[in-house]
């Protein structure tokens, strides 16, 4: 009566789950075997709120259902919720699906669960593509460069494992060898710079035609026109040495535009007083060259050292340095094949002007 009372005066009310008392729910979980509940430990959970809106329980125990789910896998921290959605499933005289509760990944010092805010710490995604809040964003693993195969392959093995050492796995092999029954129970620690490593060798294994197509967009958005023969032969150099496809713009950058400026501590190191002289000179000869490839210029700069009683690095480290802004790079007569014999010699002429 009170309560028939209670609706009739228009009062707001919730609609429970009423748990039957002291039972013994059996459960069987993918990951962790089989699990038994008591049903006195469960309260009555809400199903529907005072607006009469169906709770996340009710609704996602239908949704299932009307969608013919055969296997719910979700994070650990909905385990406690497996008993009640069991009864529910129970209750409407469903068949539950098969479940599995995944491992946590855990912050990289390994305690507490992954969030936005660690990614934010210590510099990596969290997000598999851009996240955007009313006043704030974070870039994505698509977005900060992660290649989508190598990225599966890191997930896969946080947590799972199948028995051996590989770690590199195509979508096939992943497909065939994963099981959820060889999901760890414990939570797996992300590292960044593991995930970084996937990046790396998965651009290794890539067809340099394939690298080409991601890497002719980013020089595109960068208003650089270059031709493919020039960007196949940029990337067959620097490939080795990218983690990011973007890396091969980031590291050769110069193949594209001469230096503005040069690096302080090398020009400290590669500029004597003549300096100017020197490279004035092997540039004049490098112009009579019959041919322009990185076998005659090595050739001429060997002759050129002996020439002037110098070591080889006295004339090499000041040519880098006109040629790349700093002493990092590839071989110096492979820059200069690449570059061409005109935006070479442009180059050195540059340099002894500014310095």
């Amino acid at each position: 009566e009170e309560v028939k009372s209670k609706i009739d005066s228009g009062e707001h009310f919730v609609i429970r789950f009423k748990i039957p008392e002291n039972e013994t729910v059996h459960l069987n979980d993918l990951i962790r075997g089989e699990i038994e509940i008591n049903t006195n430990t469960l309260d009555d959970k809400i199903l529907f709120k005072s607006d009469g809106m169906p709770t996340y329980h009710l609704a996602n125990i239908v949704d299932d259902h009307l969608m013919k789910i055969s296997h719910v896998i979700r994070g650990e921290e909905w385990l406690p919720s497996m008993a009640l959605h069991e009864l529910l499933y129970r209750a409407f005289g469903w068949k539950a699906p098969r479940f599995a509760h995944l491992p946590l990944i855990l912050k990289p010092e390994g305690k507490g669960k992954l969030s936005k805010r660690d990614g934010d710490k210590h510099g990596f995604p969290v997000f598999p593509i851009e996240w955007k809040k009313a006043d704030e964003s974070a870039m994505g693993y698509r977005e900060e460069g992660y290649l989508p195969d190598a990225l599966v392959n890191m997930l896969a093995l946080l947590g799972w494992n199948p028995g051996t050492e590989q770690e590199i796995f195509t979508k096939k092999e992943l497909i065939k060898l994963f099981s959820l029954e060889k999901v760890s129970k414990s939570g797996a620690r992300f590292n960044p710079e593991k995930t970084i490593w996937f990046n790396h060798q998965y651009i290794q294994k890539m067809n340099d035609l394939d690298i080409l197509t991601i890497y002719r967009k980013m020089l595109e958005e960068r208003n650089i026109k270059s031709n493919d023969e020039f960007n196949l032969k940029v990337i067959e150099l620097l490939k080795e040495r990218a983690n990011f496809i973007s890396d091969i713009y980031t590291q050769g950058d110069f193949f594209y535009h001469a230096p503005e400026n040069y690096d302080e501590k090398a020009v400290k190191k590669a500029w004597k007083e003549d300096t100017s002289i020197l490279l004035s000179e092997f540039s004049n000869e490098l112009i009579a060259l019959p041919k322009f490839n990185q076998q005659q210029i090595h050739k001429l700069a060997e002759e050129f050292v002996e020439k002037k009683s110098i070591g080889f690095g006295r004339l090499m480290m000041p040519v880098r340095l006109a040629l790349v802004g700093g002493l990092h790079g590839p071989d110096v007569p492979v820059i200069m094949e690449l570059i061409g014999r005109d935006e070479t010699h442009r180059r050195l002429s540059l340099i002894c002007s500014k310095l």
